[in-house]
C-alpha cells in the first residue's frame, strides 16, 4: 500500500511539473525579465560581490531564465542553467538564455566542485526533506571551495505564510531563516547570512514602503514579544541566504 500512494504522489508531481507554466505560472509577460532587474540589483547583485564575472555560475530550477538574463546583462558571461519543466526551458531558450534540462540532484551529482557560485531561487520549498538532505550535500559538493551559495525560498514565519505554504501544489516544505540555517550547516555550509526580499528604496513610492514596512514589523514584533517573549528579523512572504563552503 505504501509503495503504491508512493507512486501515486510521484505521478501527481510528474504531472503537474509537465504542466506548470501552462496550467499554473502562465507565460511571463516579459521574456526579457527587465522588469524584475532593478529590484535584482538591490536584492541579489551585492551578494556576487567579489564574483569575477567569467566565474562559472549555475541556478537550480531555473525556470523561464529571468535571472539568468539578468546575470548576462550584468557581465556574468559563464552562466548557465537546470530545470526539470521542458515548458520552462523552452521560455528560457526564447530569452536566448543557456538552459539545459534536467534533474537538479542528478545534475549536481555530476558536477562536483563545478561552480563558483549556485542560486537556488523559489526553488528549495520543491523538495521533500528527504530529498533536501541529498540536495544540500549535492549543493555542497557542486561549489568549489570558497564559492557561495544564494537560496531564495518561502518563509513560514512571515506575516501571511499560508498563501506561500498552500498556494502551490507543487511545495513540499516551507523554511524559516533558523530551519534553513540548520540544513546549510548540517553539511558543511558557513558564513551563513539572511536578509529579507522586501521593498526597495526606488522612487518615492519604494521609499514610502520601506517606511511602512519598518512600522509593520514593529507592531508584528510587539504582538509576538507579547505572545512568546521573542522577535524576529524577518518578516517579508520570502527570504535570501547566503552561505559559504569554507576555502
Amino acid at each position: 500500500m505504501d509503495t503504491l500512494a508512493d507512486d501515486m504522489a510521484e505521478d501527481l508531481r510528474a504531472s503537474l511539473y509537465r504542466g506548470y507554466v501552462s496550467t499554473f505560472k502562465g507565460a511571463p509577460a516579459d521574456l526579457r525579465g527587465e522588469s524584475a532587474f532593478v529590484w535584482w540589483d538591490h536584492k541579489f547583485l551585492p551578494l556576487l560581490a567579489g564574483l569575477e564575472r567569467g566565474a562559472p555560475v549555475l541556478e537550480i530550477g531555473c525556470g523561464s531564465g529571468g535571472l539568468l538574463a539578468y546575470l548576462g546583462r550584468r557581465g556574468f558571461s559563464h552562466a548557465l542553467g537546470v530545470d526539470i519543466s521542458a515548458e520552462q526551458v523552452e521560455l528560457a531558450h526564447q530569452r536566448g538564455v543557456h538552459v539545459e534540462q534536467h534533474d537538479a540532484l542528478a545534475y549536481l551529482a555530476a558536477n562536483t566542485e563545478s561552480f563558483d557560485a549556485i542560486l537556488a531561487v523559489d526553488v528549495l520549498e520543491h523538495f521533500t526533506r528527504d530529498e533536501l538532505g541529498y540536495l544540500s550535500r549535492h549543493l555542497f559538493t557542486a561549489l568549489r571551495p570558497g564559492a557561495r551559495l544564494i537560496v531564495q525560498t518561502a518563509n513560514g514565519a512571515g506575516l501571511f505564510p499560508g498563501q506561500v505554504i498552500y498556494g502551490d501544489l507543487t511545495h513540499q516544505t516551507i523554511f524559516t531563516p533558523e530551519s534553513l540555517g540548520q540544513l546549510l550547516r548540517s553539511v558543511g555550509f558557513d558564513a551563513l547570512t539572511f536578509y529579507e526580499t522586501g521593498p526597495i528604496p526606488v522612487r518615492i513610492r519604494g521609499k514610502l514602503d520601506i517606511a511602512l514596512w519598518a512600522a509593520i514589523k514593529l507592531v508584528a514584533n510587539r504582538v509576538r514579544h507579547i505572545e512568546t517573549g521573542k522577535r524576529q528579523a524577518i518578516w517579508t512572504e520570502n527570504f535570501i541566504c547566503r552561505a559559504f563552503k569554507p576555502g
